[in-house]
């Protein structure tokens, strides 16, 4: 059953439901924001921003309540069936990985300042050399996810978890490179860890962006695509 688009008898509720969509969306583009301002503070060796962005982790945070706050409020005064209640659901679902990412882009600032703002000194540009491309991977499936959310495009949808497989791939050669070079040189080590955790919490973005992929093929489709193989995902949004 495809979601409905049709107007309610009760005005209200169609105010409140395009509200939270665009609180929904609202914390994505902050989120993004994040994701953007922390890498680049990464590139700029810049504590200062990552500090910034720790400390506007806050904000998204009280997205997340004031998003939750709302669900319970829509489903216990409409008591929605259907396509609304499946709509709230989703955007619900939806809420909790955006402020998951919202945490992963907070991890990469506290890396940022724990390895620049220590007495040792700053990695050498090889151990780094995997952030930007993963981080560009991470972004482009972030936003990806919000631009279907935005205008309900399935194939969009579709294409952001589909991009999953790249970024594990890039993560599984980035982590080989970074071991490798900690055998090389046990001074790496301190560093390469840190540059770990980076490039784990981008792995991550991906992963929550491809489950938001898979929450809006179900918010329009009607089926949950979730843990079945990528070739039945693709087969189950697209069919008719």
């Amino acid at each position: 059953m495809a979601i409905s688009q049709d107007a309610h008898t009760v005005k209200q509720f169609d105010i409140q439901l395009a509200n939270f969509r665009n609180l929904v969306l609202e914390m994505g583009g902050l989120v993004e924001d994040q994701i953007k301002h922390a890498v680049q503070a990464l590139d700029d060796e810049d504590i200062t921003a990552s500090r910034e962005v720790i400390s506007r982790d806050q904000i998204i945070n009280g997205l997340h309540v004031k998003a939750d706050e709302d669900c319970v409020s829509l489903i216990a005064l409409r008591q929605p069936l259907g396509s609304d209640l499946r709509l709230i659901m989703s955007l619900s679902k939806i809420v909790t990985d955006l402020e998951r990412i919202g945490d992963e882009a907070e991890k990469i600032a506290r890396m940022t300042v724990k390895t620049y703002d220590a007495a040792s000194s700053p990695p050498s540009a090889k151990l780094l050399r995997d952030v930007a491309p993963m981080a560009r991977l991470a972004s482009k499936m972030l936003h990806g996810c919000l631009d279907a959310l935005a205008r309900l495009d399935v194939e969009k949808a579709v294409e952001v978890a589909q991009g999953d497989d790249e970024l594990d791939q890039e993560f599984q050669s980035a982590l080989r490179r970074l071991i490798t070079y900690m055998m090389e040189d046990p001074r790496n080590i301190g560093h390469a860890i840190n540059v770990i955790f980076i490039i784990k919490a981008l792995e991550r973005i991906g992963d929550h962006s491809k489950n938001i992929a898979e929450y809006i093929i179900y918010l329009v489709k009607g089926k949950d695509v979730r843990h079945v193989g990528m070739d039945t995902l693709v087969q189950d949004a697209l069919a008719q």
